[in-house]
């Protein structure tokens, strides 16, 4: 028995500074996709399935070449209260075109487009469950199922990396790995990082809620992104071996 706070060192659900949540990945999730998979970070849960089409949008017509695209949305009681289906309303919100734009870029920056043909393959990513990390999460699922439809398919050779990614954050003045919502919510600093297994990024998003972050912050939380980033690649990679080509 303890009294008083919890030490900095200690999170709400146990983990240390540096801890992943647990991370699940299920494949084959979905009878007819090309390749599916269902991501568990914590209590967050995604949906992402691959669908290959032979066909390019119209800017890529007769140019031989592939596109790789996202689509995101989050069900009605993902979160704690319900919200409105943006297919009711008649229009995507500003937060879910960013998000499946994110998720786009960063799964294109893996696949080897001009070899692709005139195929484009779509990635959507369907929250089923909402508690931090969701885009992250969207990523880091997204790719285990575009490799596994292109691994089903005999195009393996057109995966030229791994891509995930995690969130860190500062919360009271400590560094912290993988924030759930409620760390989140009042964290002093807050990044998403998406970085490849050769040890590019595809994408920085950092932003300080209060007190300006300065250089030396920005390294440490790099450092710990990819601490995790590495964990999560091995995640996946132990999915993907199980893919029956």
């Amino acid at each position: 028995m303890s009294i008083g706070n919890r030490p900095p060192s200690v999170r709400a659900d146990g983990r240390g500074p540096s801890d992943l949540r647990p991370v699940t990945l299920t494949l084959g999730v979905l009878k007819w996709a090309e390749g599916s998979c269902r991501i568990r970070v914590g209590d967050t849960e995604v949906l992402c399935a691959a669908t290959i089409t032979d066909r390019v949008p119209p800017h890529l017509r007769g140019k031989g070449t592939g596109w790789v695209t996202a689509e995101y949305a989050m069900l009605p009681r993902a979160t704690s209260e319900r919200t409105d289906r943006e297919s009711v309303k008649g229009r995507l919100g500003g937060r879910t075109h960013e998000i499946q734009r994110l998720v786009g870029r960063s799964l294109r920056g893996v696949v080897d487009l001009a070899r692709l043909g005139e195929r484009t393959v779509t990635v959507d990513c369907d929250v089923l469950q909402a508690d931090g990390g969701t885009r992250c999460a969207s990523i880091t699922g997204g790719y285990v199922a575009l490799a596994a439809a292109l691994m089903t398919y005999g195009m393996e050779r057109l995966i030229v990396g791994k891509v995930a990614a995690v969130s860190v954050g500062v919360i009271e003045g400590a560094a912290m790995l993988d924030l759930d919502y409620g760390e989140d919510s009042r964290a002093e600093v807050d990044f998403n990082v998406v970085g490849t297994d050769a040890g590019t990024y595809v994408e920085l998003q950092g932003t300080a809620e209060g007190k300006p972050f300065d250089r030396a912050r920005v390294d440490a939380l790099l450092d710990l992104a990819n601490l995790g980033l590495a964990r999560l690649f091995e995640v996946q990679g132990t999915a993907l071996s199980t893919v029956r080509r």
